[in-house]
């Protein structure tokens, strides 16, 4: 028999918690985040007055933006909309199905407040604890990594710094032609993101509008442990990486440290012995070039295994360029960039930590 299709005129009394799955991978996403927000509900109580008129809670701009990334939203509009009718979204934030979404100003309007309170990295270290109560940490064995992430500006906006007039002509879009002109960071730059810088991976390949992303990973479960956005140059990589190493939690005097051929350097094995770090970074024989590691590191076992480890370095980048959707950003400056892929890193390792404790023993 064919059914009807008109049956939108029933009334229904149902939550939003009875619409998703009890096996849910999003449920054992939830149960982590809860006590976290819990931790740092002093924290938000210091962000906002006592008298005023109330607006959206801390704990739902940290949740949207989660919601963001772990099912690759490309905007807070965007967002806002898809609240209104996906309960999935109202059941992870506590809202019921007749709650109005927020409107998407407000909603970019209050997310300001946790950026000017650094609360994405005292999330993502509360976030951290609760993985090393789970015992999911090791203080001991680490690997850094950085990527190249295409910056929100068009190269068409990196003009010379010294220019007087902007192009006539073409409206907001105009024309210009590039060629025979050199474009280098020293004489030009972007009238969009101004601190956007013109790098490229490899030699051969077009010079793009970047930003460099660092990671701090632990060995043992693959966890984010630190992330920092810089602006791209030549050194970049490894001056990022020893800012992170600097200030690691948990210093152990037998810490070592895995990384790719771009480490091998004598001024970065330097720093890191100056850190009591060993580097176990992969050597780099190609050409004259010859690197710092010698045979009295790369004899030990532990250095072929910091190598296999440091790989998994890898499925975090690869998780937050596709699943997250930041391989080219979408804000502008370092700040707000840090702010985003603070919390790609936070969802990353939510759902790594959700996924190592489902695994049976």
């Amino acid at each position: 028999m064919r059914g009807p299709t008109t049956r939108q005129a029933a009334f229904t009394a149902i939550t939003p918690d009875q619409k998703v799955p009890r096996n849910h991978p999003i449920r054992r996403i939830k149960a982590l985040v809860e006590p976290v927000l819990k931790e740092l509900s002093p924290l938000f109580d210091e962000m906002y007055r006592l008298i005023g008129r109330p607006s959206i809670p801390p704990e739902h701009l940290l949740k949207g933006t989660l919601l963001m990334t772990l099912y690759s939203v490309r905007s807070e509009r965007q967002f806002c909309e898809r609240l209104e009718y996906d309960l999935l979204f109202k059941w992870f934030l506590d809202l019921n199905i007749d709650d109005p979404a927020f409107d998407a100003s407000t909603f970019s309007k209050n997310r300001g407040r946790l950026l000017e309170h650094a609360v994405a990295a005292r999330f993502m270290q509360a976030v951290l604890e609760e993985a090393g109560r789970r015992r999911l940490l090791s203080e001991e064995h680490f690997t850094v990594d950085g990527t190249l992430l295409e910056a929100w500006a068009s190269l068409k906006s990196v003009r010379p710094k010294d220019e007087q007039d902007p192009p006539a002509g073409g409206g907001r879009n105009p024309d210009r032609d590039f060629h025979g002109e050199r474009r280098v960071n020293d004489t030009h730059a972007s009238t969009t993101d101004s601190e956007a810088r013109l790098s490229t991976k490899s030699k051969g390949q077009a010079a793009k509008l970047s930003y460099l992303a660092h990671v701090l990973m632990e060995n043992r479960s693959g966890l984010l442990l630190d992330i920092l956005v810089t602006q791209a140059s030549g050194t970049a990589e490894r001056d990022g990486a020893i800012t992170m190493l600097k200030r690691r939690r948990g210093i152990h005097r037998r810490a070592t440290v895995g990384g790719d051929k771009a480490y091998d350097t004598k001024d970065f094995v330097r720093q890191c012995r100056e850190l009591d770090v060993t580097p176990h970074v992969a050597r780099n024989l190609s050409g004259r070039r010859k690197g710092a590691i010698d045979g009295r590191v790369t004899r030990h076992a532990g250095y072929a295994q910091s190598q296999r480890k440091r790989k998994l370095v890898e499925e975090g980048f690869g998780w937050m360029k596709t699943v997250g959707a930041c391989r080219k950003l979408r804000y502008i400056g370092v700040l707000k960039n840090q702010f985003w892929m603070t919390m790609e890193a936070v969802a990353y390792n939510l759902v790594r930590m959700a996924n190592l404790q489902a695994r049976p023993a």
